[in-house]
């Protein structure tokens, strides 16, 4: 049968929604897996980066147009059972079987290649390993069916899938705010990135004013220079300064308010104490900046053998 433009234009959308949906659901579920069962070899892990962010995004966006695109054409071949026959559409399920096949196996060969190597078979690996099984397997079958003309004859049970379908990826997208919370927890956070971010500038700026000087600024306002186009940074979230405190010798104090627990944060601390041993002066291990909720101070010691007063 000829293929007109909507015909092209439903089936292109409709399996272009089906890729990113499944793509986005499988990114999304081996973050929870990460964050779940968190391997001892990964040594940092961001529960609320970008990948979960966008993943449900994509899902919130791209899913529904999946499901209605879908539900056009299931009507349409309905109403005109010759459009089953549309070039366009068959080369795209046979496509999308071959590709799901394809990715069933490669799953299947990770799996036993992995426990023929005698490398643990992890339940965070295992788990990857079924969430690719079941969804990729679930779009095989469905359009295994689909050739086979299943929802053209069944719209009931065609509509019962896509309803479960849906609650389990609502599912899935309800989980990830628990984990990564509300757009208003995201907005405290990136405050209180920012806030990091300027003390550890602050941190550095200290550093190379004690190495040029032989001592410690007074003040933080000591450290402006526009030679060099340095502005000591302000709280972004309230315009307030950063405190600045001198301790004995070395010894040297900068704190900030923070709305939100960092990750690895114990209860009960009141001020994380540690040496600036890095080359660079940064201290850019993250645990160096660790925090509690609320205003949280940060001592730092600087070694003279490793950040000697430059000769003049």
């Amino acid at each position: 049968m000829k293929t007109t433009p909507k015909d092209f234009f439903f089936s292109v959308g409709a399996f272009a929604a089906l890729y990113i949906s499944a793509v986005s659901l499988l990114t999304l579920l081996f973050q929870y897996i990460d964050i779940l069962f968190k391997d001892a070899l990964d040594t940092f892990y961001d529960p609320y980066s970008g990948a979960i962010r966008f993943s449900i995004a994509s899902l919130i966006i791209i899913f529904p147009l999946y499901v209605y695109l879908t539900r056009l054409i299931n009507q349409d071949i309905r109403m005109n059972p010759e459009k089953k026959e549309v070039g366009v559409r068959k080369w795209l399920i046979y496509l999308t079987l071959f590709v799901a096949g394809a990715t069933i196996i490669i799953d299947l060969i990770v799996l036993i290649n992995t426990f023929l190597g005698g490398e643990e078979l992890t339940s965070g690996f295992i788990l990857k390993v079924i969430s690719v099984l079941v969804v990729i397997g679930g779009v095989f079958l469905y359009y295994l069916y689909d050739l086979r003309g299943k929802w053209e004859t069944s719209k009931s049970l065609s509509q019962t899938i896509g309803g479960i379908v849906s609650i389990l990826i609502l599912s899935a997208i309800v989980g990830g705010f628990f984990i990564i919370g509300s757009p208003q927890t995201q907005r405290l956070i990136r405050f209180d990135q920012d806030k990091i971010n300027d003390l550890s500038s602050i941190q550095w700026q200290i550093v190379n004013f004690y190495q040029q000087k032989e001592r410690f600024p007074k003040s933080l306002d000591e450290l402006e220079d526009p030679l060099v186009g340095f502005i000591v940074p302000k709280d972004s979230q309230t315009g307030n300064d950063y405190i600045y405190n001198l301790g004995e010798g070395t010894l040297f104090e900068l704190c900030a308010n923070f709305n939100k627990e960092s990750r690895g944060y114990a209860m009960g601390e009141s001020r994380i104490v540690k040496p600036i041993n890095s080359e660079y002066g940064y201290g850019l291990e993250n645990e160096n900046w660790t925090h509690g909720e609320g205003e949280a101070c940060f001592e730092r010691t600087i070694d003279p053998d490793k950040f000697p007063p430059l000769k003049r």
